[in-house]
């Protein structure tokens, strides 16, 4: 079991990782919009909204929901956020989703927030992480691909932009556990 704050270096900087907390909702408002519209455009939920951020808390009190923030300088660049299911039927799958600010990408940051992620699911008990996007988020399906994530589904205009517009859904899994291998 891992144990936070702690710190490491990304491309030379040293950044902290920490566990989200009450008190990181105005930071966690701010970061969210101060991202590009393309990064919000697709989320199932708008980080944006007070409310939004609200919910985000009490799930993270609850224990169903898991979220590692990055911080650089002492400003919020990112997060890692596991999502557990209430439903029955997938309630060994988690949805993992990753945000980082435009100039810090490109670095491994997503890559170390993903292996929190990983590490956090097996020590839940999950056998599979899930991650969902638009099918043009090539930038994204990249960085999923070159974690181990593998495509399992495409969803014909599946989701709906702010401009009403839809777009095709790609859902990609890793697998935590090897589960598939108990077959």
């Amino acid at each position: 079991m891992k144990t936070y704050p702690r710190t490491c270096k990304v491309n030379g900087k040293v950044v902290v990782l920490r566990l989200l907390e009450e008190k990181d909702k105005k930071a966690l408002l701010n970061f969210a919009n101060s991202l590009p519209e393309e990064d919000l455009l697709f989320l199932s939920f708008d980080i944006t909204q007070e409310k939004v951020v609200d919910d985000w808390l009490r799930k993270v009190r609850e224990g169903t929901w898991f979220t590692i923030l990055v911080e650089a300088d002492g400003k919020l660049i990112g997060h890692g956020s596991l999502l557990r299911t209430e439903q029955i039927w997938s309630r060994h799958l988690g949805e993992i989703i990753l945000l980082i600010a435009p100039e810090y990408r490109g670095k491994g940051l997503g890559s170390i927030l993903a292996n929190e992620i990983f590490d956090k699911a097996r020590e839940m008990g999950l056998m599979k992480v899930v991650a969902r996007m638009a099918s043009e988020q090539k930038g994204a399906i990249a960085v999923f691909e070159k974690l181990g994530f593998k495509a399992e589904a495409l969803l014909s205009d599946y989701v709906i932009d702010r401009q009403n517009r839809t777009h095709d859904l790609i859902a990609m899994s890793y697998d935590v556990k090897g589960f598939s291998e108990t077959y």
